[in-house]
């Protein structure tokens, strides 16, 4: 017959045991969950660049006077369009688009900061006016004028953070340039014809 001391040693084991078996089924479902999350980690919700594209979308302003001194005047309509293919916000400083001619910036344009949802596109537009001085005084600019094409390049880098799950901050940078080309021709009418063209790189 079991005594009272008996019964308690029982119980007592009785109770260590399960807490023992619930502990070791808690850890093996920590450790599966662990593993999951590492997996989707690895593979979906792995941190990627964003990507940058900038583009010249319209002439608004082309004023060339020749006489009695060279006179040029250039306002270019620019697209940037960001690309966030992350689960989680890309959040991006202020930054420049700077626009060059034969090696020398001729313009830039700011790009205010802001956040691009997970996993979606961004446009952001705005209006280049060309320093012109910068171009006439260019060796170049008057063998361009007479073939009849100027030629630009833009280049524009974005520096931020994508925000994984609202745990996860990950720096993130991305850069893209452009070619511009503006063409110019008089029409057998005199009248000055004028095309823009914008490939990036």
């Amino acid at each position: 017959m079991m005594t009272s001391t008996d019964q308690s040693r029982v119980s007592t084991s009785q109770l260590l045991k399960r807490l023992e078996n619930l502990c070791c089924c808690h850890g093996h479902s920590l450790h599966r969950h662990l593993i999951l999350l590492v997996v989707l980690f690895v593979t979906i919700l792995k941190p990627k660049e964003p990507s940058i594209f900038a583009q010249p979308v319209s002439l608004e302003g082309f004023e060339l006077v020749g006489f009695p001194v060279i006179k040029l005047n250039i306002s270019i309509g620019i697209l940037v369009t960001v690309k966030n293919p992350n689960y989680g916000g890309f959040k991006y400083e202020n930054s420049t688009v700077h626009i060059s001619y034969r090696g020398n910036v001729v313009a830039e344009a700011p790009i205010r900061d802001d956040t691009v949802p997970a996993r979606s596109t961004h446009n952001i537009t705005s209006v280049v006016s060309i320093l012109a001085d910068k171009l006439v005084t260019n060796s170049h600019f008057s063998g361009d004028m007479a073939v009849g094409v100027l030629n630009f390049t833009s280049e524009t880098t974005l520096h931020g953070k994508v925000n994984l799950l609202k745990v996860f901050k990950m720096k993130a940078t991305c850069y893209s340039d452009c070619n511009i080309s503006i063409y110019h021709y008089w029409k057998p009418e005199r009248r000055l014809r004028l095309q823009i063209e914008g490939k990036t790189r």
